[in-house]
C-alpha cells in the first residue's frame, strides 16, 4: 500500500498538468477585436497593424459584410480576428472615404464664338444629345438592375437602396428621390458618367 506522502504527490502533479493543460487551451484560444476605423485608414493598413501583413485584408472584409474593400468609413467599427488568416490573396484597398456625398465634378462651360446671324445652328445638335441621355439611362438602369434588381427597399448589409449604395452616403434619407440624386453625385464624381460606370462595373463586378 502507497504512502500518504506518495498519494499527496501524485495528486499535486495531476493537478499541475491539468492546470497547466487548461492554460495552454486557453492561451490558443483566438479573440476577435473590435477596432473603430481611424481617418487614413485602409483595409490594408488595418491589417498591417494586427498580422504584419496584408493577408487579413479578405477576412475582415468577409466577417463585416463589406462589400466593397475600398470603401470603409472613419468611426466604423470593425471586427478582426487575427488568428483568422484569409486563404486568397489580399487585395490593394483604397483610402477611407471621409466624405459622405461626393462633390459632382464642374466641367468648364464651353467657350461660344459669335457667328454671323445668317448662320443657323446645326440641325444635328439635337439628335446627338437625344441619343448620349438614352445612353446613361440606360447604363444607370443597367447598373440598378445588377445591384439590387431595381429596388430601392434592398438591403444587402451596410449597402442600402436602388443602387446599393452606403448609409452614410445616403445621410438617413434613404428616399427614392434622395438614391437617386446621391448616386448621380458618387457617379459622377467617381467615374464622371453612368456610361464609364458600367465599363467599370463589366471590368469590376462593382462599381
Amino acid at each position: 500500500m502507497k504512502s500518504l506522502k506518495t498519494l499527496l504527490y501524485s495528486a499535486a502533479l495531476t493537478t499541475v498538468a491539468t492546470t497547466g493543460l487548461l492554460f495552454v487551451n486557453q492561451s490558443q484560444a483566438s479573440a476577435a477585436t473590435t477596432y473603430t476605423v481611424a481617418n487614413g485608414d485602409t483595409l490594408s493598413t488595418i491589417a498591417q497593424k494586427f498580422n504584419g501583413s496584408t493577408e487579413l485584408v479578405n477576412q475582415i472584409a468577409t466577417t463585416n459584410n463589406i462589400a466593397d474593400i475600398n470603401m470603409i468609413f472613419v468611426g466604423e467599427q470593425l471586427t478582426i480576428d487575427a488568428d483568422q488568416v484569409a486563404t486568397t490573396p489580399a487585395q490593394t484597398t483604397a483610402p477611407v472615404v471621409t466624405q459622405q456625398v461626393a462633390t459632382p465634378v464642374q466641367t468648364p462651360a464651353p467657350v461660344v464664338q459669335a457667328q454671323p446671324a445668317v448662320q443657323a445652328a446645326p440641325v444635328q445638335q439635337a439628335p446627338v444629345a437625344a441619343q448620349t441621355t438614352t445612353t446613361t439611362s440606360s447604363s444607370k438602369e443597367w447598373i440598378a438592375q445588377k445591384e439590387s434588381g431595381g429596388s430601392y427597399s434592398a438591403r444587402n448589409g451596410q449597402l442600402i437602396g436602388r443602387y446599393q449604395l452606403s448609409a452614410s452616403y445616403l445621410n438617413g434619407d434613404y428616399s427614392a428621390a434622395n438614391q437617386d440624386r446621391v448616386a448621380d453625385q458618387y457617379v459622377t464624381s467617381r467615374y464622371g458618367s453612368w456610361d464609364a460606370a458600367k465599363s467599370f462595373w463589366l471590368s469590376n463586378g462593382w462599381y
